[in-house]
């Protein structure tokens, strides 16, 4: 009795040391980061509600459901599993223990092995999932492709170990004399296993009870100390980082809006992220919290179509920075605390030399510059994220150094950003046509020039897309048309609107970005706007989620939620103008950035002619056009073309039009749908377009945008 107490006590004292040890050490170095606005002023509700459904209700996890599943018996099995630790240290000091109270409740047994048959059958998943997407065997198609997948398979043999030792020192329980198990026949495990060993007699069976009960203690104590110092962080982790995540459910506007006052810049100012110590607290928390299981490397536009960028292996290799710097980042904090050197030690021990390891740039050194460039910021990553970390927001950080601190970024970027500053719009088209969309329609559009007149409801956000582009004016113009049938008052800025920021912010010039918006923002707020309606989701989530930082607040809707809207309340009425099959296409900043996807499907199900058909990846897992976060200004040279991927599927539907609600992504649809010759069959138009034509007006397959065949 004393040994096994011994034993048990000795070696579950070691393990919490070290684990303790580990888990301080992590915490300094988390909290070495720079601070995280606003994180710590978030409303109650949505924090319980993502730990709810996140952490505890594994929502994301399970959408992937064969994994999702044994996953989630996993998790739930070892909480509910604890009560079994409890009753492994009670049995090292009295054989008979059970939890006063509950301990020979049936049900209680019966739940117990239930979870432990549960997580065995898990494990079994989980083998087979892991030998069927081994790097060795599938490459970059894996998900598991640059993963520790050493550390994984320790981890299936330490949770393996704890149960088959918990249901082998039970079962032995079950025939000892006087008998130690104190459950019942609803401990249905137990009990067979025991059936098993009964005929090794009470006195083998005492002696296998204590070996096996040891071993199960010293197991979970060992597997606490694997954990802190492995991958499977995430266990004690997660809870903390979605607590910590600003978004729940959806992206809206990056994490965080520097102060940009030029005026004021000093030796010591740093925009964006450069270095590892650059970056805040909760993302230093993201890097340390990453399962590696590799769901949003396997959604990620830039990843599926051949390019270097990874969104899981960004996360591993600024880890693996963070983790090689922390003696220079422990000392830098305790100096600013005014302790230098005190208590920096590579894994809270001692300091040395290592305090004044020389600071390596993120890029080229430790991200490519490939990588970095190749983001579409879709928010896929995000989305699937079971952890919630938030790579685009570290992305975006890191390119807002290259550009405005080493002046570094895609030479084809360059002229997008000096027309945004010269002319207002990416295209460098000026001003003076922004009210050309108009011409071709019936009637006037009333142009702002001083304050909004009171029976106009709407300020139509135009876009420089919709203003601009000859295909996107036709979405644009239809918009105008729909809402002038509906009887929706609207009046345009015309020649005073101006880019919103959005291609500069996501390429990384936050400067260019707040130079707009708040150009932008006097000029609304001068014309005493209040509702908004754009069709560009783009601008949308600049005008709805990002200018509020900047002073802006203002009432914005896009145009499908609108139509949505207009057609509920019987103010729009599709016709039988059109007939035939539409698959729709989720633009990401609107749907994932702004969970806008009921509303277009909506406007598409109330045409009488229309049949929908889904694309495989759709809503939540709908695929980038790939013009995002600033690509429709660069060259796309490495890999497969991300708008090719994404129509190959649309045109796979059977579907006679592909419909979106995003200039953007209707123009890389049309040039995909056209370089892969299939312009006579399928069409791409806005969804304002599908709703006009079938109220009886048609644009012809083949069309070029101005309605004229092609030659």
């Amino acid at each position: 009795m004393l040994v096994r107490i011994v034993i048990g006590l000795a070696v579950t004292a070691a393990c919490l040391g070290l684990a303790g040890r580990r888990f301080w050490w992590l915490s300094r170095l988390v909290r070495s980061g720079q601070p995280a606005p606003e994180r710590l002023h978030r409303r109650v509700e949505p924090t319980v509600q993502a730990e709810v459904t996140e952490v505890a209700g594994q929502r994301k996890l399970l959408e992937w459901t064969v994994p999702g599943l044994a996953h989630f018996f996993t998790m739930w099995g070892f909480t509910i599993l604890l009560f079994t630790i409890i009753e492994a240290y009670g049995d090292l000091f009295q054989p008979t223990f059970h939890i006063p109270g509950i301990g020979t409740s049936p049900v209680l047994g019966f739940i117990e092995d239930f979870f432990a048959v549960a997580v065995l059958v898990a494990l079994v998943v989980f083998t087979v999932i892991r030998i069927k997407n081994a790097p060795a065997r599938r490459e970059r198609a894996s998900r598991f492709y640059g993963s520790h997948t050493t550390a994984a398979w320790i981890t299936l043999l330490l949770i393996f170990g704890v149960i088959a030792t918990l249901l082998l020192y039970r079962g032995a329980q079950v025939d000892t004399t006087p008998r130690q198990f104190p459950y019942d026949n609803w401990a249905f495990a137990s009990h067979a296993i025991g059936a098993g060993l009964s005929g090794l007699g009470a006195g083998v069976n005492g002696a296998l009870a204590t070996t096996f009960v040891i071993l199960n203690v010293c197991i979970i104590s060992g597997f606490l100390v694997f954990v802190s110092y492995s991958k499977h962080l995430h266990i004690f982790l997660a809870p903390f980082n979605v607590g910590f995540s600003r978004r729940p459910r959806a992206l809206g506007a990056l994490d965080k809006t520097p102060d940009m006052d030029m005026e004021n810049v000093s030796e010591d100012t740093v925009f964006g992220a450069g270095l590892i110590e650059h970056f805040t607290w909760k993302q230093m928390l993201d890097f340390a919290t990453c399962t590696e299981c590799g769901r949003c490397q396997s959604v990620c536009p830039a990843w599926t179509t051949g390019k270097p960028l990874s969104p899981k292996l960004v996360i591993l290799d600024l880890r693996d920075n963070m983790f090689a710097s922390a003696s220079r980042l422990l000392a830098q904090r305790a100096a600013a605390a005014g302790g230098e050197g005190q208590g920096a030690g590579t894994d809270g021990g001692a300091t040395g030399a290592a305090a004044s390891f020389e600071p390596v740039p993120l890029v080229p050194n430790v991200i490519e510059p490939d990588v970095l460039w190749s983001c579409t910021t879709c928010g896929s990553c995000v989305e699937q994220c079971p952890v919630d970390i938030e790579h685009v927001d570290t992305i975006l950080d890191m390119r807002r150094y290259q550009v405005l601190m080493e002046s570094s970024f895609p030479s084809e970027a360059g002229l997008m950003l000096r027309n945004v500053e010269n002319q207002g719009d990416p295209w460098g088209l000026g001003q003076s046509k922004r009210t050309e969309w108009t011409q071709a329609l019936d009637f006037e559009v009333p142009v702002v020039t001083g304050t909004i007149p009171d029976d106009v409801e709407y300020l139509y956000w135009v876009g420089c897309a919709g203003a601009l582009d000859e295909r996107a004016r036709k979405q644009v113009q239809a918009t105008a048309r729909l809402l002038h049938r509906a009887g929706v008052s609207f009046a345009i800025l015309g020649p005073k609107e101006s880019c919103t920021g959005d291609p500069a912010r996501r390429i990384g010039n936050e400067y260019l970005y707040q130079e707009q918006a708040k150009a932008n923002i006097a000029t609304l707020d001068g014309a005493g706007v209040k509702k908004i309606v754009a069709t560009c989701p783009h601008c949308f989530n600049t005008l709805k989620n990002e200018y509020p930082a900047l002073g802006g607040n203002y009432e914005v809707v896009h145009h499908a939620e609108l139509l949505d809207h207009l057609v509920r309340a019987g103010r729009l009425t599709p016709g039988t103008g059109y007939q035939g099959t539409v698959t729709y296409h989720d633009p990401c900043y609107l749907g994932r950035h702004n969970r806008v996807f009921d509303e277009p499907r909506t406007v598409i199900d109330a045409i009488p002619g229309a049949s929908s058909v889904e694309m495989r990846r759709c809503r939540e897992r709908g695929f980038c056009c790939g013009a995002g976060g600033a690509r429709m200004w660069m060259e796309e040279s490495i890999g497969t073309r991300v708008n090719a991927d994404r129509t190959a599927e649309a045109i796979g539907t059977g579907a006679d039009v592909v419909s979106t609600a995003c200039p953007y992504c209707m123009i890389m649809l049309d040039d995909a749908v056209r370089a892969s010759g299939k312009e006579d069959d399928v069409r791409v138009l806005d969804l304002s377009q599908l709703v006009e034509e079938s109220m009886g007006e048609r644009v012809p397959a083949g069309a070029d945008p101005d309605g004229q065949p092609m030659p």
